[in-house]
């Protein structure tokens, strides 16, 4: 009994947030939005650890107090350590932003069938072990941002339209989805995957997959944890002055965060949105 008590004592009873691949660009922007308006702890994370303490930083110079923890989303151990971490130290999660993702360049010349597994393994299938390994540690009321993309919308309008009603499909299953995904990756490989109904683009196939993942997620969540008012979302932060989207686009990161940051602090007793993909804080089709 007496160490029972010693390791409820050591769990924080404080609210937590966690941002993936928020070093730099719209998850660094993520992270000090929370940090002015989440009351709790926000773990900024990063594959790479002085990059990641770089940031925390920056932040810190700026008045905040964001906390670090590594994460690579392509390596399962590094998202278990993770999750034992928050589980141990706060018992659970509030609020998860999966942000991290990769885009090849335009003019980048790899052949289209390795940007096609490169893209898919970090966009698609980590954030789904992210997850798959998170999801069972929400509280109640807790929100969920799956930081998708308008190419993804784009892409799925260039598919087939025997592709477009499996994506949309209101049954599809988590299998069915990663089997679509597994085969957009394998047709490229075999030169076959115009022929098979995909759009020549790795990185929106790679979206179209976290905006239909996030469907389903929140139909299982309505199906298994319906009382327990959590909020899960995909959504575009819009075409953002970053790394990957260059020095043209419309919005800063700061702007680009807004909407991902809207759906992170969804208020207590919210009944949505729920399950839609969300622009410019508005649900879109």
């Amino acid at each position: 009994m007496r160490l029972w008590i010693v390791e409820t004592q050591r769990m924080s009873s404080t609210p937590v947030a966690v941002v993936t691949g928020s070093n730099k660009g719209i998850g660094l922007a993520i992270v000090r939005a929370l940090c002015k308006q989440f009351s709790g702890d926000v773990y900024l994370t990063s594959r790479n650890i002085e990059r990641g303490k770089a940031a925390v930083a920056k932040l810190q110079g700026e008045g905040l107090k964001p906390l670090f923890h590594q994460l690579d989303i392509t390596d399962l151990q590094s998202i278990r350590t993770l999750r034992d971490f928050l589980k141990e130290k706060y018992g659970g999660l509030n609020v998860l932003v999966n942000n991290a993702g990769i885009a090849f360049k335009v003019a980048d010349t790899t052949p289209f069938a390795i940007q096609a597994e490169v893209t898919l393994r970090t966009n698609f299938f980590a954030t789904r072990d992210v997850c798959t390994e998170l999801l069972p540690l929400l509280k109640p009321n807790a929100r969920v941002v799956n930081v998708s993309s308008m190419c993804g919308a784009s892409a799925l309008s260039n598919c087939s339209q025997d592709l477009q009603k499996k994506f949309r499909s209101d049954t599809i299953t988590e299998e069915e989805l990663v089997k679509l995904m597994e085969k957009f990756v394998e047709d490229t490989k075999k030169g076959v995957h115009q022929k098979e109904g995909w759009p020549n683009h790795a990185y929106g196939v790679s979206k179209t997959g976290v905006t239909v993942l996030s469907r389903i997620q929140a139909r299982v969540l309505n199906e298994t944890r319906k009382a327990d008012g959590i909020l899960l979302n995909a959504c575009c932060p819009g075409w953002v002055r970053t790394d990957m989207a260059g020095p043209r686009a419309t919005k800063s990161p700061d702007e680009g965060a807004v909407t991902p940051v809207y759906l992170a602090l969804l208020p207590p007793g919210a009944n949505g949105p729920h399950g839609q993909y969300v622009s410019e804080k508005k649900v879109q089709k």
